[in-house]
Order: C-alpha cells, then structure tokens, then sequence
C-alpha cells in the first residue's frame, strides 16, 4: 500500500485502534493510536526501517487496505487493542513479539481479589501453590508495561481494587485512604468488592455499553430502595467512565511513538570469576542515552560468561517498565547470540566478535539490520565495555579496601 492510497481513507484525528489487511482481507496488523490519522500516516514514513524495522517495512508492503475503530479514548484503545489482537493473532503482531514478552492483567482467585500485570512466560508461576492463590481472569496481551501500569492507575480511581502489593498493612491502609483500595472488614463490603471484580470485568472485556447499562440498573434499584448515597456513587462511576481523562496516557503514548529505534548493548566483566558484574548500555536514534544505563552486580558470581550473560538478560525482561529494544547487541560469538535468542524472542541480536588485541573483528547477525546500524553497534558495544570495566573495576577496589 503506498501513501497515497491512505490518504484517501480519511482517518480521523482521533484515539482507536487500526487494522491492516492484506490478501483476502486477512488481517495482518493491529495497532492502537492517540491520532488514527497521525499514527498510520508514521508507517510511509521514509526512515520507517530505522524507527520501526524490517518487520514492519515488509508488513506495509503486503498491506492492501487499513481500516479503523474509533473509541472513546485511549484508555478504551488500549483495551480494544489487546482484545482484538488476542481473538485475531495477526502474523505481524505475534511475529513483532510473542506472548511470553507481553504483558497481562492477572484478577486472583481470592475472597478479595487482586489485580496484578504479568508477562506472558511468568503466568504459569503465579498459579504455583507456594504462591497461595490462583488465576480466576486473564486479560491481554498489551504490548507495552509502562503504558499498561498508567492505565491501570486511571481504572482504580474509577473501581478501586487490591493490587500485588495488598496484605501489606502499611500499604494497604494507605491506598484505603486515598479510596483506591477496598474496605476488607465487613460482609456488606465483601459483596460491593464482588461488583467492583464484575465491573472491572466487563471493562476489561471492552464490554463498556454493557457495563453502563448495568450499573444505570444497579443506580436504579438503589433509588427506589431510597439509598441515595449508594445511587449518587453509582451515577459519579457512570459518569467517570463517559468521561476519561486519560492526559497521561496521551503523554506516554507521544513519548513510546517518538521514541525512535533503541539498541541495548550488553557486556560481562569480571576477574578469574571474582566480582562479576554486568551492564545495559542504550542508543536512541543513534543518541547515546546514559540517563537509562543500567548495572547488574551478577548473583551466580562464577567464572562463566554465557551463564552470567543469561542471568542479566533474564533480570532485564523482568522490567517490563523499561521499553523493549528494537536490537540487541552483546559481546561474543554464536554461543552468546543463542542464550540471548532464548531470552529475547523475536528482537534481532548481533553480537560483536573480538580479536586477541580485544578489537572488533566482525559481527555475527542479520546482515540488513548490521548494514544499517554499524555504526551504532559498534558504539553500544564499546560504550558497554567501558561501562562494565567502570563498574567491576569499582567493586574490585571496594572488595580490595575491605
């Protein structure tokens, strides 16, 4: 599909999601957006290879048509969004990332339930025994944790809910004052939290028509049983729910789609085994970015790279308040590159091979994605040598002094 056949479509200016399609309308492609118009107008972009990657260059290529759902507002796009892409699987969304790297929204099998996000490859540990509750709703995938957890932010103040952290006494009665966490002490208050899960539910869902009209019924009953207290809180809900503000999400949503192609290089250092450490350098559009530098003082401190190096990588998933990278690049050769693909699916690792004098010799990987971005790669590299250097060289001193 070219340019100029979008914009014919006349997109609007508007939060929803949109769908691009291929042969035989099969869809290949679900995305959401703060501005449909602006948005799907970024994917003819002439740096779309830079900015989003081979993948996507190739599914705008097949593309053929690109329709739309309005919504709302974003808050309503993000939900819609996960929805479809989880009744639909299409190729492009399920190639990007698989399930194991998104996000979900877990609701516990408790007398009061909690809601809690979780990736995809931790969901079947939330349900081990030691954990003493189990899964009751499983909502997504959502493709981004950091937008997610300011989404949810904005459902609790509507329906206040328990979170992962409930059960902390400190933490709990805090959130309770605030009236973004239920009252847990009494029967009458089991039963309201029971609709809160209800609601919350149906929200989830994308269910909001359906989850209006219940609760006009629900504001109904409770008039005519003169609990106007009750009635007066159910029409504020409704009323919430017709008018989101969702600014933060607009700001997060500017500042995901602005942020261009990041690299994440990675390095180990260490000493015959002793003080073993490991970094996470970035690279945005180019850019050094130490400002998200990050170092990881390795728990298994042994005289072992790849062990090391899938220590780090398996701590970094674990954040998923961090943006996944377009690249990945380490330090090494085949073995490193494959203990990473185990952990990073889907996202292109190269790896920079070293001569005896430590110098760069070559780089293993997609041939494409190194063209474009050597200059890159080598910088992230280095910038990750010198970081880990930094930091173990640091550790030595201190473990030396002691």
């Amino acid at each position: 599909m070219k340019i100029q056949d979008f914009k014919k479509l006349n997109f609007p200016d508007s939060p929803g999601i949109y769908i691009f399609k291929g042969e035989n309308n099969n869809i290949l492609y679900i995305g959401r957006a703060t501005s449909l118009k602006d948005r799907v107008l970024s994917y003819f972009s002439k740096d779309l290879i830079q900015t989003r990657g081979l993948l996507l260059v190739d599914m705008v290529i097949k593309s053929l048509n690109i329709e739309y759902i309005q919504t709302d507002s974003v808050l309503e796009a993000i939900i819609l969004e996960s929805n479809e892409i989880k009744k639909h699987q299409p190729y492009f969304n399920t190639k990007e990332k698989d399930n194991k790297s998104y996000n979900f929204i877990v609701i516990t099998k408790e007398d009061f339930p909690r809601i809690i996000i979780a990736r995809g490859r931790t969901l079947d540990k939330l349900n081990e025994k030691e954990l003493k509750f189990k899964i009751k709703y499983q909502f997504g995938p959502y493709p981004q944790g950091t937008l997610l957890r300011d989404a949810l932010k904005i459902i609790r103040k509507i329906f206040p809910f328990r979170d992962e952290k409930a059960g902390l006494k400190h933490q709990e009665s805090f959130y309770r004052s605030l009236g973004l966490s239920p009252d847990t002490d009494s029967i009458e208050s089991k039963n309201e939290y029971k609709k809160t899960i209800r609601n919350l539910v149906l929200f989830f869902e994308g269910k909001k028509v359906q989850l209006i009209n219940t609760l006009e019924k629900e504001m109904n009953e409770y008039a005519i049983k003169q609990e106007f207290e009750k009635a007066k809180k159910v029409r504020n809900t409704i009323y919430a729910l017709n008018h989101i503000h969702d600014v933060s999400l607009i700001k997060s949503e500017i500042q995901t789609n602005s942020s261009g192609f990041r690299i994440e290089a990675y390095d180990i250092a260490h000493m015959s085994g002793k003080n073993t450490v490991g970094v996470m350098t970035v690279m945005l559009d180019n850019e050094i970015k130490k400002a998200e530098y990050r170092k990881f003082k390795v728990i298994n401190d042994k005289n072992n790279d790849i062990d090391a190096l899938k220590e780090i990588l398996s701590r970094r998933l674990k954040h998923s308040e961090w943006k996944l990278p377009n690249l990945i690049v380490i330090d090494g050769g085949q073995a490193q590159i494959n203990i990473a693909n185990k952990i990073f699916e889907n996202i292109p690792i190269v790896s920079v091979v070293k001569n005896d004098a430590h110098k760069p010799d070559h780089i293993l990987g997609d041939e494409k994605i190194i063209n474009i971005h050597i200059k890159s790669i080598l910088l992230a590299n280095s910038e990750a040598h010198r970081f880990a250097i930094s930091y173990h060289k640091r550790l030595r001193n201190n473990s030396f002094l002691e």
